[in-house]
């Protein structure tokens, strides 16, 4: 009765439990929020920011460069494609 017992409790935990959990978490993943409008807003707006810092920054290395002919920036510059991220939809798709 023991053996018995055990291979039923087995069978039920392999051909139940396992996929039910497997689907639970699968359902629980396509579930997650994705991004909001007020989020990629917020990543819109820390992206112009970002840019606009670089370009404040660059200004201050040309005018220290130019009274001091020794400076040297401490990293190369990066120049930026023309493209805008703005335009790209990023939303997950299931």
């Amino acid at each position: 009765m023991g053996e018995f017992l055990t291979a039923a409790v087995a069978i039920s935990v392999l051909f139940i439990g396992l996929p039910w959990l497997i689907l639970h978490y699968i359902t629980k993943w396509k579930q997650s929020p994705t991004l909001t409008n007020e989020d990629e807003r917020l990543l819109d707006d820390m992206h112009v920011t970002a840019r606009r810092l670089e370009e404040r920054l660059q200004t201050i290395e040309r005018i220290i460069a130019a009274d001091n002919p020794d400076f040297r920036p401490s990293t190369p510059r990066r120049e930026y494609p023309e493209s805008d991220f703005r335009n790209n939809d990023y939303a997950r798709r299931d």
